[in-house]
């Protein structure tokens, strides 16, 4: 019988935003679990803290940088105090990081769990973790094995994210969202090899405003890629674009909860439409559609997509394609053709 007593915070260091939401499905097992609702902390460039705080399983969420060299010893300091302060029971690592288990360890924290690679396995007290030749699957899939070794079901491996009518009525924007048919192109992406053309994404545009499945079009992208949606604005033969580089995210968040669909890359905004329960359409030809196989995304892979990169040699995305030509072998009109058959 599970102890109501548990205390449970889950550490997560990623600072990809598409990353921390595929382990979302395991933070509300190892929470299921406990029967608890847990802490997280991650980094602050995930932005958790805002797209997270309607999650009902997470009752607190913490950022810490998890910093190099001088400021590695600042980090385990100031996690060591949070431990202390909180007493928690138990403390789960989601990576390889170690810096937490060594706080959670001088902090007298008697249940330290962790998948084990590297130096971490020498601050951990679980005897069950993953082997480094795991690491060549997906984050998720590594996740989910690592929680099975624990003794933890998952019940549910897609990410979802609750989002209250409250929370997205109190988001403003500098513009009025008017009673047309809205969509939304995710058009950059950390990784540039991943970001399908401008020419293509603005011949898309025109073919989905003359066929009536759209009215407008939010161009989503970061600041410093702003030059994306500019060209593919320029490009256009219509204007019916918003250009959404300036936005904040959750005014993003908002934007997205008003379209009918999204089309983009394999990037953070398509893991955070298709977690907000948005129709949601993703572009691949040189990363692994396997990463996406537990998300509500419909995948649309290039016509000669090479299945060797769906595990890695050594750890995932060590032999991807890191070569955006190859994104030209998605073209238009198999994207067109394929949203239409599932709208």
């Amino acid at each position: 019988m599970i102890n109501n007593k548990n205390k449970i915070c889950i550490i997560y260091s990623h600072h990809k935003l598409g990353d921390i939401i595929w382990q979302l499905p395991y933070i509300k097992s190892i929470s299921e679990h406990y029967d608890k609702s847990v802490t997280l902390i991650t980094r602050p460039q995930t932005q958790a803290k805002d797209i997270f705080k309607d999650i009902n399983y997470i009752e607190q969420i913490e950022y810490n940088k998890f910093r190099k060299n001088l400021y590695y010893w600042i980090d385990v300091y100031n996690l060591y105090k949070f431990f202390r302060k909180n007493k928690y029971s138990h403390v789960y690592l989601l990576d390889k990081i170690s810096r937490p288990a060594i706080s959670a360890r001088l902090a007298g924290i008697k249940n330290i769990i962790g998948i084990g690679i590297g130096s971490q396995s020498k601050w951990i007290t679980n005897k069950k973790f993953l082997f480094k030749s795991e690491f060549k699957y997906n984050f998720s899939t590594q996740s989910k094995k690592f929680l099975e070794l624990q003794g933890i079901k998952v019940n549910d491996k897609k990410p979802y994210i609750e989002f209250s009518d409250e929370s997205l009525n109190k988001i403003q924007l500098t513009f009025n969202l008017e009673n047309k048919k809205y969509i939304a192109f995710g058009i950059d992406a950390f990784d540039k090899w991943k970001i399908w053309y401008e020419e293509y994404f603005a011949k898309l545009a025109d073919l989905i405003v003359e066929n009536r499945l759209a009215e407008k079009i939010f161009l989503i992208c970061k600041k410093e890629n702003q030059r994306y949606a500019k060209k593919i604005i320029e490009l256009s033969k219509h204007e019916n674009f918003i250009d959404c580089s300036d936005l904040k995210l959750l005014e993003i968040i908002k934007c997205l909860k008003h379209c009918n669909f999204f089309v983009g890359n394999d990037s953070g905004p398509l893991n955070l439409s298709s977690a907000l329960g948005i129709k949601s359409f993703g572009l691949v030809a040189n990363t692994s559609v396997k990463q996406l196989e537990n998300s509500n995304a419909d995948i649309i892979l290039s016509k000669n997509y090479d299945t060797s990169v769906d595990v890695g040699i050594y750890k995932i995305g060590d032999n991807f394609k890191k070569d955006r030509e190859l994104m030209r072998n998605i073209t238009v009109d198999q994207v067109l053709t394929h949203i239409q058959g599932k709208i």
